[in-house]
């Protein structure tokens, strides 16, 4: 699955007490319609997102940062601080696109395939080899 939005806030890396590292990150996606009525409505929806590759990419996730994520939805539950049920959606990140602006684009990609892959970074500009 796909998801493109905005990062609510700078990236964090934690280190868990296995020692593995997680990048967590939450991205906001924005959507609007019409109701029946003609009005729009506009909705946001907030992924807490976790990308378990590589912790290079940290740094490059700012708050307001466009991003285009590929992975797969997990959801939580949790009962909060004031007793109350509560619940969230989690983004299992694979992939992870910048879009800067100008014409660059930052992509870091990852196989799962490996735990032992290399992450690759690659910058790609619109200019067409043809």
């Amino acid at each position: 699955m796909n998801i493109t939005g905005r990062l609510t806030r700078n990236a964090e890396v934690r280190t868990l007490s296995s020692e593995k590292q997680v990048v967590n990150f939450s991205v906001a996606v924005n959507d609007s319609y019409r109701n029946k009525h003609g009005e729009r409505i506009e909705q946001t929806t907030y992924f807490d997102c976790a990308y378990w590759l590589s912790t290079k990419v940290a740094s490059l996730l700012t708050k307001g940062t466009l991003v285009e994520l590929t992975g797969r939805i997990g959801t939580r539950a949790w009962t909060g601080k004031d007793g109350e049920p509560k619940a969230g959606l989690n983004f299992h990140t694979s992939n992870i696109k910048l879009h800067g602006g100008g014409r660059r684009a930052e992509t870091v990609q990852a196989t799962e395939q490996s735990e032992h892959s290399s992450i690759g970074e690659q910058v790609m500009e619109d200019d067409l080899p043809f």
